[in-house]
């Protein structure tokens, strides 16, 4: 399994990114600065991490949604590759319209910081199988801008369709109907807020987040 973490100016958790996907699968990601504008060849899945690309000017995500690596993110996308986006990473996937709706200030108007609950929307995607039988989880959050939103008919799609990943238990940010964490229509690409390469045993003490990535290398 070969992957990929996307570097942008301001990025603070590629490195969180890259010891979660060596754990996980053996060998280091390859490490990609946006500018570079090459996705190696026969990668497998591409990160977006998280943290505060171009220090969130403008919207959060808005200026790396432009730079020159996007183009090869969609390139990426289309040939049937995965990409899973986390916290910055989410937002920069819904800005560049890989995922469906937005990310905006939490209803709160606070940073919130804290081991969240979250329940498993659909688990049976590339992202979640191995979450199988268990009814909740807890994963990280750090964000200051989580609060998801998109229009009824979009939510009304999510629902029905299955993309919603992930749901918080206890709705930390305001997000519409509790999202955390949203798949793409054809299963390839997820966003979440919560930070699975924050929990995968090493000294942040949780393990929930290693679902993602196992269920990843068993897709893959």
């Amino acid at each position: 399994m070969n992957t990929a973490v996307i570097v942008f100016p301001g990025s603070n958790c590629d490195r969180d990114a890259k010891i979660a996907l060596k754990q996980v699968t053996g060998t280091d990601p390859a490490m990609v600065w946006h500018k570079d504008g090459t996705i190696p060849e026969g990668t497998d899945l591409v990160m977006v991490p998280g943290g505060f690309s171009y220090g969130d000017a403008l919207r959060c995500g808005a200026i790396a949604a432009n730079s020159p690596i996007i183009r090869q993110l969609h390139a990426h996308a289309e040939r049937g590759g995965y990409i899973l986006g986390v916290c910055n990473g989410f937002q920069v996937l819904c800005e560049t319209g890989l995922l469906p709706g937005a990310l905006i200030r939490n209803a709160s108007l606070n940073f919130v910081c804290k081991p969240q609950a979250l329940t498993v929307g659909n688990g049976n995607t590339a992202f979640t199988s191995a979450y199988a039988g268990r009814s909740e989880i807890v994963i990280p959050i750090a964000h200051h801008d989580g609060n998801y939103v998109a229009d009824d008919a979009t939510l009304d799609r999510l629902d029905g369709e299955g993309q919603v990943a992930f749901r918080y238990v206890g709705n930390p940010n305001g997000s519409a109907r509790d999202i955390a964490g949203v798949t793409s229509e054809n299963g390839r690409v997820m966003g979440m807020m919560p930070h699975p390469e924050r929990a995968i045993g090493e000294i942040e003490g949780g393990t929930d987040g290693l679902g993602v990535f196992e269920s990843l290398v068993g897709a893959i």
